[in-house]
């Protein structure tokens, strides 16, 4: 959930430079010449980003979810019921596929095998005419061309019509032309590839991103089986001629998933550990004459978070986009309309807002639609305004009709949505409250908090700390224009199964949320954020490791937006202090501080831990009298906590933006993170006693 950055410094502001204009010159000239055109898949090696998103750990899957989608459409087309992804070990990925294989005689444009110009065109591909894919996810075309070139050996196999063919690449260019090889009983796709390292930094991946993203897209297709296999590990070599890896039945990891239920399957995945409010999981599936298929499945559980999963022609869209908006509008709009006819509550109550409405809301929406539009190529959210019309028209009639004949259900889910809407009035008096309180001490901030100089958020940055020693230690070795710091007294509120109105009664909340300035809630404003640097600065021990989790609960359910916006980050404060004579290193992990004992030439198993409290107690002359024979001797000093530290010290290590580490947050997987959230700081006991079973040899406890 987090990544690793060094060095990150404030970024200055720009300092505006008048100058002259020049006049035009012969010699700086601009002519025709100075237009560069890049050529067949030169593009996507230039600019890659712009085809995969990025060039780290998301686009390198990014690259498996290309191939994938090709035969997953196949899937939705019916020609196929089963697709594998292997990780072979040799570093490359097979994803075969029993579809009808992609056509390989001549095209009648280019004159060339048509898998070549698929492998090797941009924009070539069978689903821009709308007839050999009613409803598909690539509609850009460059899947398998991109795929190739990032990579510096690509192999595209087809079984078709009885025949094997097969055309090797490197580096997107073919080595030669597609050959037959030989009879086949098969039929369908076998690609496999190998990432470029001058492009990926790191060609690694991750077993456990694979597993979740693949289990998903097995809900969304019925009767299609995904395999998964990770041969990474495997003692030997997989051969070019092996179609399904599983056929070898490898000793490797592996998994299969087959869902009947689909979308349904999903919901109850979803709410596995989750008590439900009504009886069943309501689910439709049906068309439009302009062939827009809608598929909604929800269930509402006692919670206080809704999580709706969308997809649009079985891509995941976490953006959200048109179909996510038709649902919400048909949804508020029936609900109201529900309670308005049978008065379950009155009319002093009010209308329920569509926040009222999503609280505990588990639900995944699916529409397959022919004239598909994503907003970018990594399709992050569906901007056909055609599918909003069509997921609340459908929609609508259906869940009318649900209400209609399931009033017991109706009832439960609009008492669920009336306590939502006690708690956002009740809320919405705290935050008032707290607004005014503000406004009448002129917008005081928090007295706890010792802000920064700077009032451009983009160069100033808060560091929350864990209690008043930390904060003193900090306030003293801060960059007093750029940094601030606000010190927190014990634990802050569990805000997990927590409304609005409780957590800003809670004074450690509240003061952060004054300090941020952007509000909460209804009034919530990104732009008024005052710091761009948010870094959470905890002691490496299990209370600061609770302190830290309960800071990102908090972030995670009241301000994503920062996460998102990739303002969050967690401070790493070294481990050890190590020193030998006048020389000073720094260790973050037991490991550094072995590698440094080495290079000094000692062991930690020779050497006694010290700590400053301990070199204090020395008197001057004792300490005096020592220097001279402990000018060899290596020192090894174990931090417990940031309040341990001098303030140069904790400048050095944590502060300076030109040698400290922080790791900035970002969520991977959102349905992943908000299962674990609610696994780990929910009120259910079990699931989260299940949990520390399964994974407690994993824990690394410091006794």
């Amino acid at each position: 959930m987090a990544k690793e950055t060094k060095k990150t410094a404030p970024k200055k502001a720009p300092t505006a430079i008048k100058k002259k204009a020049e006049k035009p010159s012969k010699e700086k000239g601009y002519s025709a010449s100075d237009i560069a055109v890049l050529e067949g898949l030169e593009p996507v090696r230039k600019r890659p980003g712009m085809y995969i998103g990025s060039t780290g750990p998301d686009g390198l899957h990014h690259l498996i979810r290309e191939i994938f989608d090709n035969s997953r459409d196949e899937a939705m087309a019916g020609h196929c019921d089963h697709i594998e992804i292997a990780l072979l070990p040799d570093g490359s990925v097979r994803v075969a596929d029993n579809g009808r294989g992609i056509p390989v005689d001549k095209h009648p444009k280019t004159g060339q095998s048509a898998l070549e110009v698929i492998m090797t065109t941009l924009h070539a591909g069978g689903k821009f005419d709308n007839e050999s894919y009613k409803f598909s996810g690539g509609l850009h075309g460059v899947g398998a061309s991109v795929v190739n070139a990032l990579s510096t050996y690509t192999r595209a196999e087809v079984h078709r019509d009885g025949d094997r063919y097969v055309q090797d690449y490197e580096i997107g260019k073919p080595k030669a032309k597609v050959k037959k090889v030989g009879k086949s009983d098969r039929r369908g796709t076998v690609i496999t590839f190998t990432p470029d390292t001058s492009i990926f930094s790191d060609v690694t991946f991750s077993w456990e991103r694979i597993v979740k993203h693949y289990r998903e897209q097995a809900y969304l297709v019925k009767n299609l089986r995904v395999s998964l296999i990770d041969a990474r590990a495997y003692q030997g070599t997989v051969d070019e001629d092996t179609y399904y890896v599983e056929d070898l039945n490898l000793q490797v990891p592996s998994m299969t998933f087959y869902f009947e239920g689909g979308i349904v399957s999903m919901v109850r995945y979803l709410n596995a550990h989750q008590k439900p409010v009504h009886k069943g999981i309501f689910h439709f599936e049906k068309e439009t004459e302009d062939e827009i298929q809608v598929e909604v499945a929800f269930q509402y559980v006692d919670d206080i978070s809704p999580r709706i999963v969308p997809f649009a022609n079985n891509i995941s869209t976490p953006g959200g986009g048109m179909h996510v908006t038709g649902f919400k509008t048909a949804l508020t709009r029936l609900i109201n309309n529900y309670n308005k006819n049978n008065k379950i509550l009155s009319e002093k109550d009010g209308t329920l807002s569509g926040d009222d409405v999503l609280e505990g809301l588990t639900a995944v929406i699916s529409v397959k639609m022919k004239e598909i539009q994503f907003e970018g190529q990594t399709k992050d959210k569906l901007g056909s305004p055609e599918a909003r019309g069509a997921v609340e028209s459908l929609f609508g009639d259906a869940l009318s009709s649900y209400l209609e004949e399931n009033p017991d259900d109706a009832k439960a889910i609009i008492r669920k949505a009336a306590l939502a809407m006690k708690a956002r009035k009740a809320a919405k008096a705290a935050k008032d409250s707290i607004l005014r309180k503000g406004a009448l001490e002129g917008f005081t901030l928090p007295g706890k908090l010792t802000d920064c100089q700077t009032k451009n958020a983009e160069d100033a940055e808060i560091f929350i700390v864990e209690g008043d020693s930390a904060g003193g230690t900090a306030k003293q070795g801060r960059d007093r224009k750029t940094q601030a710091i606000l010190p927190l007294r014990g634990k802050p509120l569990n805000v997990e199964r927590v409304r609005l109105d409780k957590m800003l009664g809670n004074n450690e909340i509240k003061s952060m949320v004054i300090a941020f300035g952007t509000s909460i809630g209804e009034t919530f404003d990104i732009e008024k954020i005052r710091y761009k640097k948010i870094v959470i600065a905890t002691d490496a021990d299990v209370d600061g490791a609770h302190i830290r989790t309960l800071l990102m609960t908090f972030f995670y359910r009241y301000f994503r937006d920062f996460i998102d916006a990739g303002y969050i980050y967690v401070a790493q404060p070294p481990l050890y202090k190590i020193k030998k004579g006048k020389a000073l290193h720094y260790a973050f992990s037991d490991e550094e501080r072995d590698a440094v004992m080495k290079d000094l030439g000692a062991t930690i198993a020779e050497v006694e831990e010290t700590n400053d409290e301990e070199e204090g107690e020395e008197n001057e002359e004792e300490t005096t009298d020592k220097k001279a024979k402990s000018s060899g001797r290596i020192q090894v000093q174990r931090y417990k906590g940031l309040g341990e530290m001098n303030a140069e010290e904790l400048w050095e290590t944590t502060m300076n933006p030109e040698t400290r580490t922080l790791k900035q947050v970002t969520i991977d997987d959102a349905i992943e993170a908000d299962a674990i959230f609610d696994t780990l700081m929910g009120s259910d006991v079990e699931p989260r006693k299940v949990f520390i079973q399964n994974n407690a040899k994993l824990a690394e406890i410091d006794i």
